[in-house]
């Protein structure tokens, strides 16, 4: 059994890839919902430590400015990458967040692409392409759970 962290740039499928595990029977909590967020971008650090002291196998999504401090909770870190184009696509036709539709927020995600996933990408143990089948990343990340 395993904590996986899953984090990478709006629009790389995070909450496409939870959504799939949680059909599978696995535990996610997709830090994008529900109040683990502050109102300063952090998680909500109390309730993140409640969660990974008591749940030994468990998938949780975000990127966050804290994440890192939480590096060490997890057995697996991945990073979910795409290409700029992709990221773009998906955050003006996705329906269950409607963060990326505008110029100003597809301009953030550029910058962030650009500035913040080379520090995610130092701090993951994986790398994973976010353009492959659901199925198949979701097979990847029960096998890191599992491990089997």
């Amino acid at each position: 059994m395993a904590r996986v962290l899953v984090t990478g740039m709006s629009g790389a499928g995070k909450t496409t890839l939870l959504t799939e595990l949680e059909r599978r029977g696995h535990l996610t909590v997709d830090t994008d919902h529900g109040g683990w967020v502050l109102p300063d971008g952090t998680w909500d650090e109390r309730r993140m430590d409640r969660l990974l002291a008591t749940r030994p196998e468990v998938v949780v999504s975000g990127t966050v400015d804290n994440q890192g401090s939480f590096y060490d909770r997890f057995e697996h870190v991945v990073l979910l990458s795409a290409p700029l184009d992709v990221l773009l696509e998906r955050v003006r036709t996705r329906q269950d967040n409607p963060y990326g539709r505008s110029v100003e927020q597809q301009a953030e995600i550029a910058r962030y692409l650009n500035e913040v996933e080379p520090l995610l990408r130092r701090g993951a143990g994986l790398e994973l392409d976010g353009r492959r089948p659901v199925a198949e990343l979701a097979d990847v990340l029960e096998e890191l759970l599992t491990g089997r």
